[in-house]
């Protein structure tokens, strides 16, 4: 089957279950001709990535855990055995303890919360890059998701917001750094979707259900439609955009106060 990813080889990681945005990354991918690396970050994220990954029969499946060095190098390494280089890196990673996304900010973000989510969150796109670079071609590129919490505050995401702010300062260096070797880096902004990471957030729910009143599509987006962003900006349709933070929040973004009456 031709398509835009005909030919093309993305690592994808992030994938927890079928409501993930990296699935709904993956899944767009695949149909358009993409061969697939999926990785996991542990045996209990495994028992339930794994089986949903093989069901578009990828290269490989790693287990990785981003906050360690030695693990990204060999899952390079591992790649390297399937491929002989990757086209696209798919960053879909983010993590808070749960006890920093419940509360005042300044009581529940503390230094060793801040520093893990931080860590996993937003250094490990840099990590990533920097591991997968020598394998990634002119050509190639790199996509990250973000949220609407790094620009503006959102209650009880607390930390997560300055870790996706973060991301995104990262993403615009690592474009204006990686562009010389022709490499491509964008982020999504996503809007609110019910996933995994999503579930451990206070008040996620009514969030939901508040946000798509509020949005000038007067709906949520659907996973899909992040997938197929992300299928934009890796495919050759995307080919002139890097360093952007693209917003696929059915308008969420553009609005201040909603009314005056």
């Amino acid at each position: 089957m031709s398509g835009l990813m005909q030919g093309k080889r993305a690592f994808v990681t992030g994938v927890a279950n079928d409501r993930s945005i990296a699935w709904a990354i993956a899944q767009q991918f695949h149909a358009q001709g993409a061969e697939l690396v999926f990785s996991y970050p542990g045996e209990a994220m495994g028992r339930r990535a794994i089986p949903l990954v093989k069901t578009l029969s990828p290269a490989a499946i790693l287990d990785l855990d981003v906050s360690n060095d030695a693990q990204i190098e060999s899952a390079v390494k591992e790649v390297a055995r399937v491929w002989d280089s990757v086209d696209v890196l798919v960053h879909a990673i983010g993590y808070a303890p749960r006890e920093a996304l419940d509360g005042r900010f300044t009581d529940v973000t503390t230094r060793e919360n801040w520093r893990i989510t931080l860590d996993v969150s937003a250094y490990s796109l840099i990590a990533l890059a920097r591991a997968f670079r020598p394998v990634m071609k002119p050509g190639s590129s790199i996509v990250t998701l973000s949220y609407y919490g790094a620009e503006k505050v959102v209650t009880n995401y607390n930390v997560m917001g300055i870790a996706k702010a973060a991301l995104e300062a990262s993403v615009r260096y690592l474009a204006e750094d990686l562009g010389r070797e022709g490499i491509r880096v964008n982020a999504i902004s996503a809007g609110p979707l019910k996933t995994l990471a999503a579930a451990g957030i206070k008040g996620m729910r009514s969030m939901l259900g508040e946000n798509a009143a509020k949005t000038p599509l007067r709906r949520n987006i659907e996973h899909d439609e992040v997938g197929k962003a992300a299928l934009f900006l890796c495919s050759s349709m995307g080919s002139g955009i890097t360093g952007e933070i693209l917003h696929v929040d059915a308008g969420q973004n553009i609005m201040g106060v909603v009314s005056m009456g």
